[in-house]
């Protein structure tokens, strides 16, 4: 019988990429079948985070939770990836000495390996060895790594990892490394494959991802804008999706791309952090609040009905109320979609940690609670607009709720639902005429092809 894999992922996108790919790689290396059971799985593998605040003892408690099943089988193997492996290192052997593998984001690819090591050395922690590597080789994972296997119409792709930028608040930098770009051939090869088994919807990935610079066969740079170029030049990918992007790279060229691609959604995720030019300098953001509201108006007259959603850090060490009030101007000045947004929480080891805070945390809460109130507002104003036209759907799978209903998603990144018993329709577009509006999601009526 088959060795058994279960695979945990805290956090972002990259993470989900990761995660999959070490799915991948662990059924090519060593047979494991992926299963949703912690209980029944011969491995544990935890891919963490370490964005919000507690992030590190979220990851304690969870290995806390797995420590019973090691007690009832020592052949047992728990490893640990992500951030907070990257930042902890063999720490988390001293704290979790049940841990038998630490590993950080760019080295899922020697996974194998490790657990090799492992398997040479009985026992973990105190009994044996704790196999250690979270070193930042350059971008070699990507060659070590199996074919992505296709699973539905949609994909993730991983086009460059870590970050420059160096803002205040963030660890990033220092947990992924800095920028580096995939070579743009194995990228299109990549989503040229993924395009072949099925998959219509490409979401290229990256921490800065338009600040990426790959090269092409002949050794030259191609930018973000040109990539995008190659990758709608594939049969079969209709439409293109990235996240996350940066307001300083976002350029001219790209902002043009969206005129010259009609694969490109009608939907943007550009984080701005704050509206509070104060608050930008302080977090090392490298723009303003007007610089980031020009690129959006010059994107709207391209693109008018495009949905623009972001990022907010509320509470920003010094932030007056006259910041908080400048960054919801911004907010209705744009008429953000939905928003990841946050209270400030100090991340060890980053500038901004070291700076005086002297808001207090109820303060913080409310205007967190303005905020999202605010653009939960925007997103449900947008949803009603929709209602009474014809959205073009790529139907994903069969609804959640109801058996008897399919599920897509619209270009702004709305999941409708629709009466359907044809399972054919799975992985294809459908015009779909939405009737309603819920908070979370739409409901429609399939319309004659």
């Amino acid at each position: 019988m088959s060795k058994k894999l279960y695979i945990k992922t805290h956090g972002c996108q990259m993470n989900e990429y990761d995660s999959a790919r070490m799915r991948d790689l662990l059924e090519a290396s060593h047979g494991l079948t992926p299963t949703d059971n912690p209980e029944e799985a011969d491995v544990l593998l935890l891919n963490t985070c370490s964005i919000r605040e507690k992030a590190q003892e979220k990851v304690f408690h969870q290995l806390g939770r797995w420590k019973h099943l090691k007690q009832k089988n020592p052949d047992l193997i728990i490893g640990v990836g992500g951030c907070v492996a990257s930042q902890e290192g063999e720490e988390i052997g001293k704290r979790a000495p049940y841990v038998d593998l630490v590993f950080g984001p760019q080295t899922l690819h020697r996974l194998p390996d490790m657990m090799q090591s492992r398997a040479a050395n009985a026992g973990s922690g105190p009994g044996g060895t704790l196999v250690v590597d979270v070193s930042f080789p350059e971008i070699e994972k990507f060659d070590r790594l199996p074919e992505p296997k296709v699973e539905g119409p949609t994909a993730f792709v991983s086009i460059m990892e870590g970050c420059s930028k160096y803002c205040t608040f963030c660890v990033v930098p220092y947990t992924r490394g800095e920028e580096v770009s995939r070579p743009l051939d194995d990228v299109i090869a990549e989503i040229a494959h993924l395009a072949a088994g099925g998959v219509r919807e490409v979401n290229l990935l990256g921490q800065n991802v338009n600040a990426y610079r790959g090269e092409n066969h002949l050794g030259e740079i191609v930018d973000f804008a040109e990539l995008l170029h190659f990758v709608a030049r594939i049969p079969g990918i209709e439409r293109i999706r990235y996240t996350t992007s940066h307001p300083v790279e976002f350029s001219d060229a790209l902002i043009e791309a969206y005129a010259e691609i009609p694969q490109l959604v009608d939907h943007l995720h550009l984080p701005v952090q704050s509206g509070s030019d104060r608050i930008l300098m302080a977090m090392k953001r490298g723009h303003t609040a007007l610089e980031y509201k020009s690129k959006i108006r010059r994107l709207r007259k391209i693109r008018p009905d495009i949905s623009i959603s972001s990022d907010f850090i509320i509470g920003f060490p010094g932030e007056s109320e006259a910041d908080f009030a400048a960054t919801m101007k911004l907010v209705e000045e744009i008429g953000f979609d939905t928003s990841f947004s946050f209270v400030y929480s100090a991340r060890p080891g980053t500038p901004a940690s070291d700076l005086p805070d002297d808001t207090d945390e109820d303060t913080k809460k409310q205007r967190l609670q303005i905020l999202q109130t605010r653009i939960n507002q925007h997103a449900q104003e947008i949803s009603r607009r929709m209602v009474g036209k014809t959205h073009r759907v790529l139907v994903t799978g069969v609804s959640k709720k109801d058996p008897g209903q399919l599920q897509g998603r619209t270009e702004n990144n709305r999941v409708v639902n629709f009466a359907c018993a044809d399972l054919s329709l799975i992985g294809e577009f459908a015009d779909i005429l939405v009737h309603e509006a819920l908070p979370n999601s739409l409901r429609g009526e399939l319309q004659p092809a």
